[in-house]
């Protein structure tokens, strides 16, 4: 089966429930199966092949989507200001070789880590996915989930998956900039709300909706995060903020699918442990390899990148997707995210996780945003630094922050040097860009 059958089937049981709602418009189950099917007939002609279109948050994006899978073409959603000339440049990687039988998506990766991607998607991988979400968060037909983000990466297009295959409903917000639109979305009736949130994003509601979002602690069932890695001090606030609501910290990425998951708001403060991703879902499995990277196995892997096998050799091979993550896996089985290979400070021969770094710095209220990179010392080589964002009306006080900081860390973690900047470099969708100050 591939997702449109399951879409097939909800026109047929619930013809008549809303399906996706965007702004001011809505479709039922029957009439968004129907406009898909009417769609399709526009992409007959490219069977087996590529279809590149603009990533919208509309319901219009969805139709199309759908269209072209069940037209048996693959989709390749850009973003939405991509410029002419990297669009040219995806439409030949995209068309460069013949696509592999079952292919359903080729998914750009962001490129924060080096050049951008595509990542080949299989429809058995997108059911998988869809499975692995379903069973370990609990979407069912009931579920109303909003979302956040750009509709083309596989944080909120995965969520699209277990929707479609439960017959929930879809609320779609162009992105989180506009906070009152999505507190209107909270206002929607229903009790099992659930929605996908980065982590910078968590922070601002807790920041500057933290009032506002209590009131709908009851209506929100769950909210997933992931993309980044979970500060603790935003874990404790968040669980704090809704006491009942399931909240997720999950392990996935485009290559791997969605791989494993974690609740950290059961037993309180005992929960929220950073960096903790969880087990593995029904159709995948994790490893650490001999040099502490993660490895992935199962149903949710990629076919491979579009138009570069060499490439896809070296990251995909004896079906194991092979990650830059470093982790380790504790006596419970649970994966733990230590940050990613190529981020890691090598100081003097020891390692320094930079998100570890970034998490502590982050427990002082004097502290916006942060960064922890590299920097060269004349006599030291390489040592941490600490790039600091210092909330309005507070006076930063460096010492008070490498005191802290040494105070919970080895002392060749606590960065050398301390500088006060405008904003932290992030991508459009709330990633530290790492690569940026490279």
């Amino acid at each position: 089966m591939i997702l449109e059958d399951f879409l097939r089937t909800d026109a047929e049981k619930y013809s008549s429930k809303v399906a996706a709602i965007c702004g001011e418009q809505a479709m039922t189950y029957e009439e968004l199966y129907n406009a898909v099917l009417q769609r399709s007939r526009d992409f007959s002609h490219k069977k087996g092949k590529a279809v590149i279109f603009p990533t919208t948050q509309s319901i219009d994006f969805l139709i199309t989507y759908f269209a072209i899978h069940l037209a048996g073409a693959v989709a390749v959603p850009l973003e939405q200001q991509i410029p002419e000339e990297r669009k040219l440049d995806i439409l030949s990687i995209a068309e460069k070789d013949e696509l592999p039988e079952g292919a359903a998506d080729i998914l750009f990766t962001t490129g924060t880590t080096g050049k951008s991607k595509g990542v080949i998607i299989s429809h058995s991988t997108i059911i998988a996915e869809a499975e692995n979400l379903s069973l370990a968060q609990g979407f069912d037909k009931d579920t109303v989930f909003i979302i956040c983000g750009p509709l083309n990466h596989i944080g909120c297009l995965s969520k699209v998956f277990p929707i479609i295959m439960q017959g929930g409903t879809l609320l779609i917000l162009e992105g989180m900039k506009d906070l009152n639109a999505f507190f209107n979305a909270l206002e929607y009736p229903s009790d099992k709300l659930a929605t996908f949130l980065v982590p910078a994003n968590i922070r601002i509601l807790c920041t500057l909706g933290a009032k506002r979002l209590k009131e709908y602690s009851h209506k929100l069932d769950f909210i997933e995060t992931g993309a980044a890695p979970m500060m603790h001090a935003d874990m404790l606030k968040i669980c704090e903020l809704l006491p009942t609501t399931r909240m997720y910290n999950t392990y996935a990425s485009t290559e791997t699918g969605i791989i494993a998951t974690f609740n950290y708001n059961v037993e309180g403060k005992k929960r929220c442990m950073e960096g903790c991703l969880g087990k593995a879902m029904k159709n995948s499995h994790f490893e650490i390899t001999p040099k502490g990277t993660i490895a992935c196995k199962g149903k949710t892997l990629m076919m491979g990148y579009a138009g570069d096998k060499e490439l896809s050799r070296q990251v995909l091979h004896d079906n194991t997707v092979y990650t830059s993550d470093m982790g380790r896996i504790d006596e419970d089985g649970m994966i733990h995210m230590l940050g990613r290979e190529d981020d890691v400070i090598n100081t003097g021969g020891l390692k320094v996780a930079p998100t570890e770094v970034e998490s502590i710095a982050l427990e002082l209220p004097e502290i916006e945003d942060c960064i922890c990179i590299a920097a060269t010392h004349p006599i030291m080589g390489v040592v941490p630094k600490l790039l600091i964002v210092q909330k309005a009306d507070c006076l930063l006080d460096k010492k008070k922050i490498a005191n802290h900081l040494a105070s919970k860390l080895e002392r060749y973690k606590v960065p050398f040097y301390y500088e006060v900047t405008d904003k932290i470099a992030r991508t459009y969708n709330g990633k530290i860009n790492r690569k940026f100050y490279r």
